[in-house]
């Protein structure tokens, strides 16, 4: 959420050239898979930009002796389009050593850890694995946080080197530190930014105050980031011990996590579920997506964020697609990627420079003075979080988005701001408004636990990346939204039928 409303998450990015070949006006289904694997190939000599990685080790060459390179999978979970994957592999056949790519599974004792989300992670996962195997890199699941098991795995194995991707949250910061610390200090640890496409630390040194800060910064260096990818290929050295092989569903039923909170039927997981989902946002949507999505009963939006929240699409691939194939799209290809790109990586800018981004001393000053002012004001009404989570408001609307988001996992993004703004109207502070919003946000949407989603909440309540505007109650100088508003907006009516509980 940003200076203006904020509609999901990207910038203001050249359209496609008309010198490109228009697409055919049908294509089979699948065709995008096709598309990908034939872009992918052409481009397999594609040449990595060392600008997207740093080292957080003192050293930096690979000792000789070692027996492979590994990396760390973090946050991206995709094999191909995956700039951590292909700088490894590209070490790796420097050095003439086996490949390996890891993953620490590890479950937080915690409200938010529930099925919906770890079943949707080890599905993507699963397809990874197999990815791996067919082009000869080693797989292993790792049953553990990552600062307990990682180092003793690199030691046992004689690693030469470790390569990880990127996350501004505070528990991945947390655990590279970890590993830094145990890791033998000859072995290099390399960072690369395979989530956004202009890597976090060169689109800015510092927070950025809203869009239109960073936005410049962003689209300048767009011709040297946003690029086609090489192919990670069938791996050449192979290695002489080779992993057991996972057994899925044995790994998810050993997880301590909240089974009530179900799958959606609507998002499948894995890259090949992205693909099938980008291809359809491209064939069917992205033509409303400029003048229509901001109503909740139209099929405009990409429902993109899960896949690309847990690193399954990679958001630099969705740019390059839309681009290409959104030729008769007009305003929307810039739009989408206006939110795609500039505005969905200033939330990482925010987490990453801001400590304090889940809270509201993470706010500017202005936004907390003015909340800290208006307190006390009273509440026409007062929920706790249990009525709230079971959708128990007077508000049909925000019952109906509530109601959507714990059955399909999913809250359409004008909706989120409405949702969250309603929140600190009826809670008792500030302070338990972001704590509610946040909980309901990790626990319920697929995309929850995730810079997005925390921008989003602290756009919403503490005015993130807003400015100030006309002092209310309760609100203060926090931006206001309203019910008859919405009902301006779009059909309301509607939307409260198909989404709230008939015994509301």
């Amino acid at each position: 959420m940003s200076d203006k409303k904020r509609k999901s998450t990207s910038a203001a990015v050249k359209e496609p050239s008309a010198k490109q070949p228009k697409l055919l006006p049908t294509k089979e289904k699948g065709w995008l898979q096709d598309r990908l694997k034939q872009q992918r190939t052409e481009k397999k000599e594609m040449k990595f930009n060392t600008k997207r990685l740093h080292f957080i080790s003192n050293t930096e060459k690979i000792k000789h002796g070692s027996q492979g390179v590994l990396y760390w999978m973090l946050r991206d979970h995709r094999v191909q389009d995956n700039w951590a994957l292909i700088h490894a592999q590209q070490l790796a056949l420097e050095e003439k050593l086996p490949l390996h790519v890891c993953v620490c599974l590890f479950v937080p004792k915690s409200e938010l850890s529930t099925l919906r989300h770890f079943s949707f992670m080890l599905k993507g996962l699963k397809e990874v694995s197999k990815e791996c195997k067919a082009l000869d890199i080693q797989f292993h699941l790792l049953h553990g946080s990552a600062d307990d098991v990682l180092p003793g795995f690199v030691s046992d194995r004689d690693l030469g080197a470790v390569v990880t991707d990127f996350s501004p949250l505070r528990e991945p910061i947390q655990w590279l530190e970890s590993v830094k610390k145990t890791l033998p200090k000859d072995i290099p640890l390399i960072q690369v930014d395979a989530h956004n496409v202009v890597p976090c630390w060169v689109a800015s040194p510092k927070q950025e105050y809203a869009a239109r800060t960073i936005r410049g910064k962003i689209t300048k260096l767009l011709p040297d980031y946003l690029t086609d990818f090489p192919l990670v290929e069938k791996h050449t050295y192979t290695a002489a011990k080779t992993p057991k092989p996972v057994d899925w569903e044995e790994a998810l039923a050993s997880l301590q996590i909240d089974q009530s909170v179900g799958e959606p039927e609507w998002a499948k997981p894995g890259t090949k579920g992205g693909v099938a989902m980008l291809e359809s946002f491209i064939d069917e949507r992205l033509k409303l997506f400029a003048t229509q999505r901001n109503d909740p009963n139209a099929a405009a939006l990409s429902q993109l964020s899960p896949w690309i929240r847990f690193g399954q699409l990679s958001a630099q691939r969705v740019a390059l697609q839309v681009q290409r194939s959104g030729n008769s799209a007009g305003a929307a290809v810039s739009s989408f990627v206006e939110e795609l790109v500039v505005r969905r990586e200033l939330t990482d800018n925010f987490c990453f420079y801001n400590k304090k981004y889940d809270s509201v001393e993470g706010a500017y000053e202005w936004a907390q003075k003015t909340l800290k002012d208006h307190a006390k004001d009273k509440r026409e009404y007062l929920y706790t979080r249990k009525q709230l989570e079971k959708a128990r408001t007077h508000d049909k609307l925000w019952n109906a988005s509530q109601h959507q988001m714990i059955t399909e996992g999913k809250m359409h993004g004008f909706l989120r701001m409405y949702w969250a703004k309603k929140i600190l109207e009826w809670t008792s502070s500030p302070e338990e408004a972001l704590s509610i919003a946040l909980y309901l946000n990790d626990r319920y949407s697929l995309d929850g636990q995730d810079p997005n989603g925390f921008v989003g909440c602290m756009w919403s309540i503490c005015g993130i990346h807003d400015q100030g505007w006309k002092e209310r109650e309760i609100f203060g100088k926090i931006r206001y939204m309203n019910y008859k508003g919405c009902q301006r907006k779009f059909d309301v009516a509607r939307f409260e039928r198909k989404y709230c509980p008939k015994n509301l």
